[in-house]
């Protein structure tokens, strides 16, 4: 059996990345805008392209200011630019952290079914010979490995 998972993450180790996770969410706070549902759904969607246009748009305004429409403030128009992109680096950060604990999810919760399957075959081999205390383990574990017939599955 390949046990790539053979050493869990120890609590120090959690609870200095809580800790630094903590730090980094107050220090983006005073700077983050939080949106409630219906502000994200009415949210202008913008894909590459347009983001492109944002940007060349913004140079204009600071090439060719006579066209720049009263109504605009351009000091926030250069705050928005400045966040528009998401910052990737910071971003491309939080994914890889968010990875290592996905992955190590992934490969721990594999692992340990696989174990799971294998001690529950063992179980009910020992059921089938009357081992004492196995009827009773394979009766409570199997309600966790029924299987469904393709009658059933079609009907619904």
């Amino acid at each position: 059996m390949d046990n790539k998972h053979s050493q869990s993450i120890p609590q120090e180790v959690l609870d200095q990345i809580k800790l630094k996770i903590g730090e980094a969410i107050e220090l983006i706070k005073p700077h983050a805008v939080v949106m409630t549902a219906d502000e994200r759904a009415s949210a202008l969607r913008v894909g590459d392209k347009a983001f492109a246009c944002i940007n060349k748009s913004f140079a204009y305004t600071q090439t060719n200011p006579e066209f720049v429409p009263s109504f605009l403030n351009v000091k926030d128009f250069e705050i928005d630019i400045k966040d528009a992109d998401g910052h990737p680096e910071v971003i491309t950060l939080i994914n890889q952290l968010y990875n290592y604990f996905d992955d190590t999810k992934l490969a721990a919760r594999s692992e340990a079914y696989s174990a799971s399957l294998y001690y529950y075959g063992n179980v009910q081999q020992a059921a089938a010979v009357n081992l004492p205390g196995a009827k009773a383990i394979k009766d409570d574990l199997k309600q966790y490995f029924a299987k469904t017939s393709k009658s059933s599955e079609e009907k619904k």
